[in-house]
């Protein structure tokens, strides 16, 4: 198996709808949305050098896709669609296609926070390591566009009665002003030991949505 990743080119116009597909199928086997988006806006991305894609050499079948989303003036960025296709999971795939759309991000736009919400626990980790770290809905872009983009997730209800301030996805930020030296980079160790703090943080998380939810539910069948 030859899978080559890189950033996407005209020459990879034509996996459009294929993206766009294989996004829609993950969000369906998930149970939550990743935003649903049209061929041509994938192909804008494209256009513009704000996508990552791996393809595998041997057939030229598209293996995954991950692009870039600007935010509040470019004060803010997100790695969106990250996707793998089912024939190419558990090989580290995802992992690889997350760092390489996170060094494009951080080459076009070095000032820029780059940040993410997700409900999946392999991106978490993938994050995690990166150097993102937890934060609140607060902390993330307020352009109303992105959380427009919402609106196509089943648990859309859960956000906006919580006033945008919490869901079942987990908001994380890699804040370039934050960042590592490369003398003091994380090891093994330091990586472990952020994760555990980052489940600590997930799980108090999870309670308080679920404790959340809950009341509402109450209040809405009383």
């Amino acid at each position: 198996m030859d899978i080559s990743i890189t950033v996407a080119g005209t020459q990879h116009l034509s996996y459009a709808e294929k993206i766009c597909a294989l996004m829609e199928e993950a969000a369906k086997q998930r149970g939550t949305g990743i935003a649903k988006r049209a061929p041509e806006y994938i192909q804008t991305k494209i256009n513009e050098g704000k996508a990552v894609i791996a393809i595998d050499q041997t057939n030229g079948q598209l293996a995954g896709f991950c692009y870039i989303e600007n935010w509040d003036h470019d004060n803010y960025i997100a790695n969106s669609g990250l996707i793998v296709h089912p024939h190419y999971r558990k090989l580290g795939l995802g992992r690889k296609i997350k760092k390489q759309i996170f060094e494009l991000s951080k080459e076009k736009y070095p000032d820029a926070k780059i940040f993410g919400i997700t409900t999946s626990m392999a991106v978490m980790k993938i994050n995690s390591d990166m150097g993102y770290k937890p934060v609140t809905f607060a902390e993330l872009t307020q352009d109303e566009k992105f959380w427009k983009g919402c609106q196509s997730c089943p648990n859309y209800d859960i956000l906006t009665s919580k006033e945008r301030k919490g869901c079942l996805c987990t908001g994380m930020l890699y804040d370039p002003e934050k960042e590592d030296t490369p003398s003091s980079q994380a090891n093994d160790s330091q990586k472990a030991k952020r994760w555990e703090a980052f489940k600590r943080f997930l799980r108090l998380h999870r309670y308080n949505i679920q404790r959340k939810t809950k009341s509402l539910f109450t209040f809405n069948t009383d």
